[in-house]
């Protein structure tokens, strides 16, 4: 006899005790011992930008959880890491604002350490708030990218690919973002259409009292301008292609030139040719051998290029030339247009371009490999490949790996004093070579002994794309690697397919030859009740912890699962959770009432035709859960075992199957009906463990095992009577005609509608006949027959 369910209701409260049985037990523990197959979770470490953390973000680990735990319901060996992201942007932008300083006005060592304890104190809230979830990863061991050992491996890893050539510096005009104060690579920028003013210059023509009007919305640049563009086939211009012109306020003279990249339709058809107002400039430059004039600082300054105008904001130069051009009469109007602006991914500020010398990473070499990893990959769903592709298809320059931040992985570079020549160490420490002397004494190339330390970051993408090579212990235990790499899955958010997925393919191949994972696994956005993006600004921003501590983690997990398909943008509300809550009261309820019964074994062939169609119906929803937990789409799982829990096993099912239940006086009906409803019961909480693993829990240890749900394997297709569904819609459809009928009919004893238990007189129609007895017992029926 299975242990009596007193408790009325799920209590939340059962989860932490739970928990503690869990991690007392270790149920959860890894082992590279070979003998299963092997299933590792290349999990996404998060961010620790802010406070509230992201409700949907919550929302994405309780789904990756349930990927681990779907891993071990399939008979894997699952390795499901957890890791911190520390490096990087955002940690010195909060840091700034918390403290209301400037990174480049202290010293770089006590603003470091500031970043530490912001970054100590959010990444615990997280890591609360992943364990509340019910998260069976490996919080022993979890990871951070700023450790030492990680920093170790960015920078093995970066030497590695040195001594293969794949590194090298240039000087070369690139993304930067004044804001950050930092090279930004194209993954990192974002677009927005913005009101921009666009402003209508008259540039004198030197050979004749002429003018032509210059439209642009960057007038800021007009002295780095080196010529004016028309296009070809633009009639307009026709007789001035080669002619001279001669720049308001700079009196410098340029030609006019005809090129197809000049758009007839934007502004007058004739633009400047600037270094940089856009990548268009830049290729104009380098096609034509243009030289460039360096406008702006990597302060956000103008150079000395813009002479009266030089150490201004660009905001202010803008508005101060705008002025001077409008006194000399330089300006035939202006106007306001949409114009596309590219933003800086972190800061939002407009990203302008600048000559640098930095480093960069060869990838353009290795996109057709990518391209063909790309369409090998298994993507959940299918539809966010082509975000890949796409991206595959824009790059157009090596990767720019070198930032002029503080808190990131150092570059291990120091230069010789004397013939500046970058001397590399050897892989194998942490190397911090703005404050340490180098670990050799002499100059690989001229022998001097004197030494100047690279100051420079890594991209947090450096960091970040080793994560599979990490948890797998990549040059630091052989026998682990081989057996855990390539990894199994990849789950991340669609917004960051263009960097931290493209960036792992990349790096993982340059140094292991091999994709890093086989699947990769893409969830959408949580947004607001009305589909907008939640922002601390809008106020729309929704705390995950009160709300889990409010109704539990299982609540939380399976409106995460059952809220939108998988890849769908999905809905964050407080009243959708207290929904989901209420599917758990019913299935709580139900076991409360299961727990009456003992547990009995049976051959099919004895069953009651009842008992077969409910099994008949149960085999398909093991199919259908089992399809969406090989796509790991819970989406599927969540609403059929809700469906078929609800609307068919609770409302009709137990109904017809009560009557017998109690009756231990027929032990055929008796037998039957206690075998069929815990094989229902048992093979619900199996389905549903990996979405809500602590009521399932609770449930099955006390119903029907000791041992964890969560050590057994998920239940097979069972078609034996396959053919018993043909009655399910004339069962439901009968029950609830004889409802509604008796809503319909008033007592005369009571002057109210018939309860359920009031008799009625109605026929089972004879194409339901098997069931009949059924039937009668359940509505109380008083047929013709009866």
């Amino acid at each position: 006899m299975p242990q009596k369910i007193e408790e009325k209701t799920w209590n939340s409260k059962f989860e932490q005790e739970i928990l503690t049985r869990w991690e007392k037990c270790k149920i959860y523990n890894f082992s590279a011992d070979g003998r299963k197959h092997v299933f590792v979770i290349d999990t996404p470490p998060p961010y620790p930008s802010g406070r509230p953390w992201h409700i949907g973000a919550a929302a994405h680990y309780a789904q990756i959880d349930m990927i681990a735990r779907t891993g071990r319901l399939l008979g894997n060996n699952v390795l499901f890491p957890i890791g911190i992201d520390r490096n990087g942007l955002p940690v010195e932008i909060y840091t700034e604002k918390k403290h209301k300083i400037r990174m480049r006005s202290m010293d770089r060592e006590k603003f470091l350490d500031l970043c530490k304890v912001a970054l100590d104190d959010l990444e615990k809230e997280m890591i609360d708030i992943m364990k509340a979830l019910g998260l069976s990863g490996d919080f022993e061991k979890y990871y951070r990218t700023d450790s030492d050992e990680y920093r170790v491996m960015t920078q093995n890893t970066f030497l590695k690919l040195w001594n293969k050539g794949l590194v090298y510096s240039s000087n070369r005009p690139n993304n930067y973002c004044t804001d950050c104060g930092t090279t930004i690579a194209d993954a990192e920028i974002i677009y927005e259409e913005r009101n921009t003013k666009l402003i209508y210059m008259k540039f004198k023509i030197k050979e004749s009292a002429d003018e032509i009007v210059i439209a642009s919305t960057r007038p800021e640049l007009l002295f780095a301008c080196q010529c004016v563009m028309v296009n070809p086939n633009d009639k307009r211009y026709e007789n001035v292609i080669g002619k001279t012109v001669i720049l308001p306020l700079f009196n410098r003279e340029v030609k006019i030139i005809a090129h197809h990249s000049a758009k007839p339709e934007f502004g007058t058809g004739a633009v400047m040719v600037c270094s940089y107002g856009d990548k268009n400039d830049v290729q104009i430059f380098r096609e034509l051998g243009l030289e460039e004039i360096v406008a702006i600082n990597d302060n956000g300054l103008m150079t000395d290029n813009a002479g009266v105008y030089a150490n201004l904001k660009i905001n202010q130069a803008r508005e101060r030339i705008i002025e001077d051009l409008k006194k000399l009469g330089s300006i035939d109007k202006e106007e306001y247009i949409m114009h596309r602006t590219p933003l800086c991914e972190r800061s939002k500020s407009p990203v302008e371009i600048i000559p640098m010398q930095d480093y960069y990473l060869k990838q353009l070499d290795f996109i057709p490999k990518l391209r063909e990893f790309a369409l090998k990959i298994e993507f959940h769903p299918e539809v966010h490949r082509q975000i890949l592709l796409n991206w595959l298809d824009s790059v157009v320059i090596d990767w720019p790996i070198s930032r002029r931040r503080f808190y990131g992985t150092e570059i291990p570079i120091w230069y010789c004093k004397k013939c500046n020549t970058p001397n590399l160490p050897q892989p194998g420490k942490y190397y911090r070579p703005w404050r340490e002397e180098p670990p050799f004494n002499k100059c690989q190339n001229c022998d001097s002994s004197e030494f100047v330390g690279e100051v420079r970051t890594f991209d947090t993408w450096m960091d970040s794309s080793i994560t599979p090579l990490f948890v797998t212990k990549y040059d630091r235990d052989e026998k682990f690697f081989s057996y855990t790499y390539p990894t199994k899955i990849r789950p991340q958010a669609k917004d960051i397919v263009r960097t931290w997925l493209f960036y792992t393919m990349l790096r993982c191949y340059q140094l292991t030859g091999q994709l890093a994972w086989s699947d990769v696994w893409i969830m959408g956005y949580g947004v607001d009740e009305r589909g907008e993006k939640m922002s601390k600004s809008k106020g729309n921003v929704i705390d995950p912890f009160p709300i889990i501590a409010k109704y539990g983690a299982d609540a939380f997990r399976f409106w995460s699962a059952a809220e939108a398909n998988l890849g769908q943008d999905f809905r964050c509300s407080e009243q959708k959770i207290a929904e989901a809550q209420k599917f758990l009261t019913k299935l709580w309820n139900v076991g409360r009432f299961m727990s009456s019964f003992d547990v009995t074994s049976m051959s099919p062939g004895d069953l009651l035709p009842t008992d077969r169609w409910i099994l008949a119906e149960l085999a398909r929803l093991v199919d259908r859960c089992l399809k969406g937990y090989r796509e790991f789409n819970f989406f599927i799982p969540s609403t059929s075992l809700k469906e078929f829990t609800w609307n068919l096993f609770a409302s009709h099912y137990l109904e017809l199957a009560k009557s017998r239940a109690y009756n231990k006086n027929e032990p055929s009906g008796y037998l039957s009906a206690l075998y069929t409803l815990h094989k229902c019961f048992s093979t619900i909480l199996l389905l549903l463990s990996p979405i809500c693993p602590f009521i399932t829990e609770k449930l099955w240890t006390t119903l029907y095992s000791s041992n964890s749900i969560h050590t057994q394997p998920l239940p097979v297709v069972e078609n034996t009577f396959e053919d018993m569904c043909q009655y399910s819609y004339l069962i439901t459809e009968f029950n609830s005609m004889v409802w509604n009928k008796k809503k319909e009919t008033i007592s005369k004893n009571t002057g109210r509608s018939l309860s359920l238990r009031d008799p009625i007189g109605i026929n089972v129609p004879d194409e339901l006949r098997q069931f009949k007895s059924d039937l009668i017992e359940m509505h109380n029926l008083q047929t013709s027959s009866s």
